[in-house]
């Protein structure tokens, strides 16, 4: 029966130590931008730093 109360003891400060890491990343911002998150797929990932290669079509191309 001692093993019971010691989980219960347990559980109740990991839940409360979550409450509190909860509470602390609210405060701190965490949670702000919520509309960036649901449309970060539809946003263009490109690199700007590739140059691109010239196709055989290309009317730039220096020979």
């Amino acid at each position: 029966m001692g093993i019971i109360y010691l989980l219960i003891v347990i559980s109740v400060c990991m839940a409360l130590l979550f409450l509190g890491a909860f509470i602390w990343a609210v405060k701190t911002g965490q949670f702000d931008d919520s509309y960036s998150p649901a449309v970060r797929m539809l946003m263009d990932d490109t690199p700007s730093t590739v140059e691109e290669k010239p196709t055989v079509g290309d009317k730039n191309i220096k020979e």
